[in-house]
């Protein structure tokens, strides 16, 4: 049973640091890209960060030179450090497969929000 389990969120003033975390189980993790996503209440969830197999990189503008996303493939882990937040980074942030793999696996994700 493929799981995922997003940490690291929390509340920040803009301009401030926060540094995500996903455990990913019961799925071959070496194999797949990684994503870091977020939604906005009401709106569809949308990729931010990708890492693929090979280490690549991949960013949305709005947080590329913001967001670093990294891999732990020995402890099936995938990581996003977020600098410099904007009040529009506010959303709920989950990790998953790039693209989703696993049909309706989902994690709860995880709260941030950024608001002076």
């Amino acid at each position: 049973q493929v799981q995922l389990v997003e940490s690291g969120g929390g509340m920040v003033q803009p301009g401030g640091t926060l540094r995500l975390s996903c455990k990913a189980s019961g799925l071959t993790f070496g194999i797949h890209p990684m994503g870091w996503y977020r939604q906005v209440r009401d709106k569809e969830r949308e990729l931010v960060a990708t890492i693929f197999t090979s280490g690549r990189t991949n960013y949305k503008d709005f947080v590329q030179g913001r967001f670093d996303i990294t891999r732990d493939n020995d402890k099936e882990m995938t990581y996003l450090q977020m600098d410099n937040l904007k009040p529009e980074d506010t959303a709920v942030y989950f990790c998953n497969t790039v693209p989703p793999y696993f049909e309706g696996v989902w994690g709860q994700g995880t709260q941030v929000t950024v608001s002076s």
